[in-house]
């Protein structure tokens, strides 16, 4: 077992801070068969995450800690044009949001933020 408190996340955010992503993942799956992926991640101000989508797979997206917006975009002839954006903080009670199939979504983090991903496929670390 493996206890997901205070002392991890700050380890997290230290190690993310340090890395050139500004980000970093926790694998949360017990065994490399677990062909899901739930992970932590943790995210400092300043990460970059490119305009990208899951055409196979949802996404639930939990924001447990810090202040964050996720975007969700419709692709055009002209590139990307913004159709939703949520902001995510626990402190004012909008906790998540699920991302349907195939939509394009980012995130702009607010201020240094924790967040449990969940969606079908398993995580491969880059």
């Amino acid at each position: 077992m493996k206890l997901i408190d205070t002392k991890l996340i700050a380890e997290m955010h230290k190690l993310a801070a340090e890395s050139e992503r500004k980000r970093m993942n926790y694998d949360l799956r017990t065994t490399p068969d677990d062909q899901s992926q739930r992970m932590l991640n943790v995210l400092e101000v300043g990460t970059q995450v490119p305009i990208h989508r899951h055409e196979d797979t949802s996404e639930t997206v939990i924001c447990f800690e810090g202040r964050l917006i996720e975007i969700c975009y419709e692709e055009t002839a002209e590139g990307f044009r913004e159709i939703s954006r949520e902001e995510l903080c626990p402190r004012e009670g909008r906790f998540g949001v699920q991302i349907p199939q195939g939509v394009w979504h980012t995130i702009e983090v607010l201020e240094p933020s924790s967040i449990f991903e969940a969606k079908d496929g398993a995580w491969k670390p880059r």
